[in-house]
């Protein structure tokens, strides 16, 4: 369990005050200068030690993204642009952040675009967020005010300008190529890579994206110390992190726990348990809704990180679990992921654009249990067919929680099938 004094965000739940003056009482914004007097190579190294790796689901150690930034300027600007789009499905860490403690993420901002030697850094927000960005504009307003970014940042030398930038609401936008494209005025549409956003991002310059809750825990990690945060979690998954679930638990929450934690221990202490007991779980997917599902037997042993959820042939994703209990129709859940990924693909690669609605097609067949047999290998294979061909992730995304159906409940479809077939109700229905 984390103790109090090691929690990043003190105002998670919004109980306190989120204006400048209450994100200071807490101990935010605090020695800021003085980071950055340190230097460039001292924050990056630090910020190497400490383990971070990307909160937005990929995971990629946040110092060594960092230090991919040219270290000489050759007259073009570099910029710090933040990911806010989170648009994922069950996904809600980061609007806390932003609605109730936007400080950190402000402040956070500044030391990693110094970092980068950025003097500016565009925060694009999702488009459904509207509270969200009035929260942080008027943060950002006040640090304007109070001389804390802007000319002379904190009275360190370094000018400063942070813009907020709000999407018209497309999940697309949240993958980091097609958010700059977006950024820039254009169709958000996923860019080729390489060239990678370090050498040749927003306008053509040096860029980084980063998550909000990737940058959002850099101040207090280096006021603590990389060493500090390392020591969360197991190696090579360390730290603190916010964790969310919805769904079928009692009290549905976002909560900050230390890394590896277990699934079972999460959805206990923190999520009220399940709906109707721990013997009522069906399926959790771990980390929002492009995550491969897990089933019940699988969840009792389950650590929350990386190599956990690896381990496991899912992934950790954002963090934010959905928690189905006994009464879900599991095909009919992962039918309707099929229809989101669809929906929200941009239809620039041609596996993922006609893939994407042939899935869900034969996916809504399989609800109905209007299929053949044979059509549960021929949607695997064609799952394969879309994993892995595309220029973004939204590809795999949409073929992974199908996978992850077959891979696990293969018999409760097939009896769907049989049933409808000869007019019987299934083995595993009649459970």
């Amino acid at each position: 369990m984390l103790k109090d004094q090691d929690r990043i965000f003190t105002n998670l739940y919004g109980m306190h005050d989120r204006s400048l003056k209450g994100a200071q009482a807490r101990g935010h914004w605090d020695g800021t200068a003085g980071i950055l007097g340190k230097g460039r190579d001292w924050i990056v190294d630090e910020m190497k030690k400490s383990g971070l790796r990307g909160r937005g689901g990929a995971g990629f150690p946040t110092g060594l993204k960092w230090s991919f930034m040219p270290k000489q300027s050759d007259g073009r600007p570099a910029y710090l642009v933040i990911n806010a789009d989170e648009s994922e499905p069950a996904t809600c860490k980061d609007r806390e952040i932003m609605r109730h403690d936007p400080h950190t993420l402000i402040e956070g901002a500044l030391i990693a675009s110094f970092a980068m030697q950025a003097h500016a850094c565009y925060i694009y927000i999702r488009g459904e967020y509207i509270r969200e960005k009035e929260a942080l504009q008027a943060a950002i307003d006040e640090c304007y005010d109070a001389g804390l970014v802007g000319p002379n940042a904190c009275g360190s030398g370094w000018d400063f300008d942070v813009y907020l930038h709000h999407g018209a609401g497309a999940y697309i936008c949240g993958e980091e190529t097609a958010l700059l494209e977006s950024l820039e005025g254009k169709k958000g549409m996923p860019r080729m890579k390489p060239p990678f956003p370090a050498g040749a991002g927003l306008y053509g310059c040096p860029t980084t994206v980063n998550n909000v809750e990737s940058i959002a825990v850099v101040p207090t990690i280096l006021r603590r110390g990389g060493e500090w945060f390392a020591g969360f979690g197991r190696p090579n998954n360390a730290g603190v992190k916010l964790y969310a679930m919805s769904g079928h638990v009692n009290t549905p929450c976002v909560i900050e726990e230390s890394m590896s934690i277990s699934m079972k221990e999460l959805i206990e202490k923190h999520g009220g348990g399940v709906r109707g007991g721990w013997s009522n779980l069906k399926a959790v997917i771990p980390g929002g809704a492009s995550c491969p599902i897990l089933p019940a037997d699988l969840c009792d042993a389950a650590i929350m990180d990386y190599d956990g959820m690896r381990e496991l042939k899912s992934s950790f994703g954002t963090a934010c679990m959905i928690v189905m209990d006994q009464s879900t129709d599991v095909i009919k859940a992962v039918w309707r992921l099929s229809k989101f990924f669809k929906h929200e693909s941009c239809g620039q690669c041609t596996p993922c654009r006609e893939g994407t609605g042939w899935m869900m097609r034969v996916m809504e067949r399989l609800v109905t249990g209007e299929a053949e047999v044979e059509e549960i290998d021929m949607l695997l294979s064609v799952t394969k067919q879309v994993e892995g061909h595309t220029i973004c992730a939204l590809g795999d995304a949409a073929a992974w929680p199908i996978q992850g159906l077959i891979r696990h409940y293969r018999e409760e479809i097939e009896d769907r099938i049989k049933a409808k077939k000869t007019g019987r109700m299934g083995a595993m229905a009649a459970e």
